[in-house]
């Protein structure tokens, strides 16, 4: 297996990501044959698997969560996601940082592990401010809970806008410590994954891309990084 840099991380990953949308009651909802598919991957040298709160509302994690509990968790590049409706509470959906936070816990304890490699907004939410969004994100990132955060199916202008307040709030935090000497700068590297049609956007930004195979509706099924 030959494996890629996914975006500027250094993060290596193969080039089929394994999606778990159909994992539980969504699509097959054999556990223990869910999990030997992962395995199978795993073992063919597959190292990333893609999956989201949403799937199976909670279940398709907790599938993953199995599989890499019998194996080490070096194996496994694991990435999954936040943004849809969860439960009754409205505050229970969306990219609002009480839900990032929270839902982010609660992926941790589904997933059963103690860091996200790979942490997507699943979709936009037009009335939440992307700079609350980036900054819970990156508060996680600083917390240990991820290593990298990206977007899921986000239109190109979206994507180049939240560059641009990423670019603004390292600008805002690198001039802060320069008044304060003791403090150090912290690099919050970010991945985007989407569909062909922002390719070219995240080249020229210099993001990492996750491309989904042609005519399928969800990006997190099998894709080329």
């Amino acid at each position: 297996m030959e494996y890629r840099t996914l975006g500027r991380t250094g993060l290596k990953v193969s080039p089929l990501c394994l999606g778990a949308m159909m994992f539980g009651s969504f699509g097959n909802p054999d556990h223990d044959d869910s999990i030997r598919i992962i395995h199978a991957a795993l073992d063919a040298g597959i190292n990333f698997v893609d999956t989201a709160d949403i799937y199976s509302f909670g279940e398709s994690e907790e599938i993953v969560g199995k599989a890499l509990a019998q194996t080490k968790r070096h194996r496994m590049v694991l990435a999954t996601k936040v943004h849809g409706q969860m439960g009754r509470d409205p505050n229970a959906q969306g990219n609002s940082r009480r839900w990032i936070m929270t839902e982010c816990d609660n992926s941790l304890r589904r997933l059963g592990v103690d860091y996200i490699d790979v942490y997507q907004i699943h979709r936009p939410s037009p009335d939440t401010d992307i700079d609350e969004t980036l900054g819970a994100l990156t508060d996680l990132v600083r917390a240990g809970k991820v290593r990298y955060f990206g977007s899921s199916t986000f239109p190109a202008h979206e994507i180049v806008e939240a560059q641009w307040v990423s670019e603004r709030r390292a600008a805002a935090v690198l001039h802060s410590r320069a008044r304060d000497r003791a403090g150090r700068a912290t690099d919050v590297p970010e991945v985007r994954h989407g569909r062909a049609v922002v390719e070219s956007t995240g080249r020229g930004l210099a993001l990492g891309c996750v491309r989904t195979r042609e005519g399928e509706h969800e990006p997190a099924g099998h894709g080329h990084p």
